[in-house]
């Protein structure tokens, strides 16, 4: 696991001096447009907190020696999410002194060894839960057998594989569960990972909320124009017969 203190005598280099990220290319969409949905959920799922952040192809910087390992996405909790105009330019561990809870793969067209180097490298870190999602499973590539999401968790020192009989998996230590369902996001409907709550409820995406919010709005139009087509029925009833409805 890695050591958060460094001799106080080394003068270690800042976010500013290193590389935001190993400048190596996603070799698809989905490695940037999952991460980027769980972070639009989380950005409302805890809108009034500004404990946490959720960093998308972003270098983790653990080792003053060591290149950045570069997760699709990562989450940390307990650093300020607000740090600036400019905001992070890499996570570096002896700034932050937090290390990230949760570090997510989605699995490539060109393999990376997901299962192997990267949860290894993972393992050492510390992290306490490592997800990977596997878009081929069950379909094609070297692991298709593979369960579509697989989340690890870090315990004594070892990852071991979380189970779970439902598609999403209870992650106490964030208070949220991740999981996959199918559903539309920025027009793309194919299966997306998600957060959910403990009961496995997923929480809804802007775009879901904005269409909720939208189909609320059109009912009460519609009952205020059924009301007041009913008020000029009963108006124009109200004058056939010699009543002048303004004074009933």
């Amino acid at each position: 696991m890695v050591n958060l203190s460094y001799p106080k005598e080394r003068i270690l280099p800042t976010a500013e001096e290193l590389p935001c990220s190993d400048e190596t290319p996603v070799d698809n969409q989905l490695q940037n447009d999952i991460p980027n949905l769980l972070l639009s959920l989380l950005s409302f799922i805890w809108a009034d907190r500004d404990d946490w952040y959720f960093g998308v192809d972003m270098g983790v910087y653990y080792n003053p020696d060591e290149s950045a390992i570069v997760p699709d996405g990562f989450l940390a909790i307990g650093v300020k999410r607000d740090t600036g105009e400019r905001g992070r330019l890499s996570y570096v561990l002896w700034e932050e002194n937090t290390l990230p809870i949760l570090a997510l793969e989605v699995i490539s067209e060109r393999y990376n060894k997901e299962y192997e180097d990267k949860l290894e490298a993972y393992q050492a870190i510390g992290m306490m839960y490592y997800a990977i999602y596997n878009p081929f499973s069950g379909r094609r590539g070297r692991h298709r057998d593979r369960n579509r999401l697989e989340v690890y968790k870090l315990i004594a020192g070892k990852y071991e594989l979380l189970s779970s009989e439902n598609n999403w998996i209870w992650l106490p230590e964030i208070g949220l569960s991740l999981g996959y369902e199918s559903g539309e996001h920025n027009g793309w409907l194919r299966e997306w990972l998600y957060w959910f709550d403990r009961s496995g409820v997923r929480y809804p995406t802007a775009e879901e909320r904005a269409k909720a919010a939208e189909s609320i709005a059109n009912r009460e139009t519609q009952r205020a124009n059924q009301e007041r087509q009913e008020k000029e029925r009963l108006a124009t009833y109200l004058r056939s017969i010699g009543i002048n409805p303004d004074r009933v």
